[in-house]
């Protein structure tokens, strides 16, 4: 029997149903065997001409338009299961990572209960589980300063999040690997030890949304694990932000509970046709991540040859450690005024830092002048 205490998910989704009312027309064809040209069970504007839609933005979009999309996103998850060797029922595709980490909250906590996260780490996690009525508990990030002998470090404290997770009963452990804002990245191994570290009835809520820019993420593991939820996003490799697309690798029966509570049409036919036709087309990704790389260490050593701080990053953006809050602050508001937007975390344990995307663009001449002269107007530690 499952308890309230056992449980990882809320205790209504172990009941049968409910079921989708609408699977939409691909999934009824799938069943049926045959296409079903004649559509009129589903009031969409089918004969909706859109000649502004098509001549704006082409004939493509305005058709896919028309119709719901697929809500299994049967096309995708196959090339996806492909693309990543595992299973098409370990996988399940929403609209971005932001709808995943939504999804997640609102299929395993109810109001009072706990989730566990980095203080200062992508704040969207802490934002949907306090909508959600949960407490959130924070713990600091593990910093080290640069020295002589040793990088520097802004990191996730593993062991401080397994242990925060027992002693406050958690339902949710959040890791951002690589972490956003500090660009850390944790091993393999190191997540898995922290994974089983966790009280049984906890799960690890894994964002994984810059995998794809690790120096080993062609074999780097990407296999459903225990009571996980592995979250990437189609937003910043292969440059679909504005599309809203993204997939979670979890255990099967996990996937089959949150498909209770999944939106079903949240990911749009057009979401889906750029996710499966660049699936289809690797090549222009995998050449775009190496040129972010490329851009991400040139830009590194450029603030670093003005004696920025500088962490190591497996992203696509690096982050710059300065003396104090109040001089980031001062720092992007003043490239705010030359309408230069960088990011300071609004949370205030990492108030000192700044996160720039590695764009060719942050590499021209002047761009970045008042952070080269923060920089140089800093004593050394």
């Amino acid at each position: 029997m499952t308890t309230a205490r056992s449980r990882r998910f809320l205790a209504h989704l172990y009941q049968d149903g409910p079921h989708n009312p609408f699977p939409g027309i691909k999934a009824l064809e799938r069943r049926l065997g045959h296409s079903l040209p004649y559509q009129y069970g589903s009031n969409e504007g089918l004969d909706m001409p859109h000649r502004e839609l098509s001549g704006a933005l082409g004939s493509a979009l305005a058709g896919l338009s028309r119709s719901y999309s697929d809500a299994d996103a049967w096309q995708l998850r196959q090339q996806l299961a492909v693309h990543l060797s595992i299973s098409m029922e370990s996988l399940l595709v929403d609209a971005g990572a932001d709808s995943l980490l939504a999804l997640a909250i609102r299929a395993t906590v109810t109001v009072g209960e706990r989730v566990v996260t980095s203080a200062g780490t992508y704040p969207t996690l802490a934002y949907f589980a306090r909508a959600q009525g949960a407490e959130v508990i924070e713990v600091p990030y593990s910093e080290a300063f640069a020295d002589a002998a040793n990088d520097g470090q802004l990191a996730p404290d593993l062991a401080a999040l397994a242990a925060a997770a027992h002693e406050h009963d958690a339902r949710i452990v959040y890791l951002a690997n690589p972490d956003n804002p500090s660009g850390h990245l944790h091993t393999d191994a190191a997540v898995r030890t922290l994974r089983d570290a966790l009280p049984e009835h906890c799960s690890l809520l894994l964002d994984e949304a810059y995998h794809d820019f690790r120096d080993d993420a062609a074999t780097a593991d990407s296999a459903p694990m225990t009571a996980t939820f592995r979250l990437r996003t189609f937003s910043k490799a292969y440059g679909l932000a504005g599309l809203r697309l993204g997939f979670m690798i979890a255990d099967p029966a996990d996937i089959a509970l949150l498909m209770k509570v999944r939106i079903h049409y949240a990911v749009s036919a057009p979401a889906l046709a750029a996710g499966e036709l660049l699936l289809s087309h690797p090549d222009e990704a995998a050449a775009h991540v190496t040129s972010v790389i490329e851009v991400r260490e040139r830009l590194a050593a450029h603030l670093r040859s003005f004696g920025g701080e500088v962490l190591p990053s497996a992203t696509n953006f690096i982050c710059v450690r300065l003396k104090s809050a109040e001089q980031a602050a001062q720092v992007q508001q003043l490239l705010l005024s030359e309408g230069v937007l960088i990011n300071r975390p609004p949370h205030p344990a990492l108030g000192h830092i700044l996160r720039i995307s590695t764009l060719e663009d942050s590499l021209v001449p002047g761009r970045l002048t008042h952070l080269e002269h923060a920089i140089q107007e800093t004593p050394s530690a």
